[in-house]
């Protein structure tokens, strides 16, 4: 497991170094990120504390989950305490594999504004007007954006028994294995 993840690592380093030097070539006109993952239906929404049932440690190594599954119970409220244990910003977000291909897209545009760096989030530039009104915000109740050594919390209600992933859309990180399974009980 160490060898897999030290590979990783260093293919996801990589990965993201040609992302960012190649960003300024690469154009999408993707969508909103303000308040755009909550409000889509089928993941759960945001859930409230007096209800959390367990909680659950997520560390992000990079480019890895610890644990890199978990189990849920239909209706269940879950708090996550997310550790950022690695050298590379890394995010935290709950959806569906097709929500993570649309957000991937905007994490390109974040490292293209310069909002994202291998490991320092800008995080004065989010609000910055993208465009239509559009920020990067990144305040979805489903998703978090830490820098390394930092942590945070998402209280979250399941709602619906879908097929859901834990990913990071970190330019470059999804795509070496930066993603963890949801599993129904």
């Amino acid at each position: 497991m160490k060898i897999k993840r030290t590979f990783l690592s260093g293919v996801a380093g990589a990965t993201l170094t040609a992302v960012l030097a190649l960003s300024s070539a690469i154009a999408f006109a993707a969508g909103n990120h303000h308040g755009s993952h909550g409000e889509k239906s089928g993941i759960g929404i945001p859930g409230n504390a007096a209800d959390v049932t367990r909680t659950i440690e997520i560390k992000m190594g990079d480019n890895f989950y610890e644990p890199e599954e978990i189990s849920i119970k239909k209706g269940e409220t879950v708090r996550f305490k997310i550790i950022n244990t690695g050298e590379f910003v890394h995010e935290f977000n709950i959806g569906t594999a097709s929500m993570h291909a649309a957000h991937q897209e905007e994490m390109i545009m974040m490292v293209e504004h310069g909002v994202l760096e291998v490991d320092k989030i800008n995080r004065d530039m989010m609000k910055m007007d993208m465009g239509n009104g559009k920020t990067m915000e990144h305040n979805d109740p489903n998703s978090v954006l830490l820098e390394p050594k930092e942590t945070a919390e998402i209280v979250w209600k399941f709602t619906d028994d879908a097929e859901l992933e834990f990913a990071c859309n970190v330019p470059g990180h999804y795509a070496s294995g930066m993603m963890g399974e949801v599993h129904f009980e």
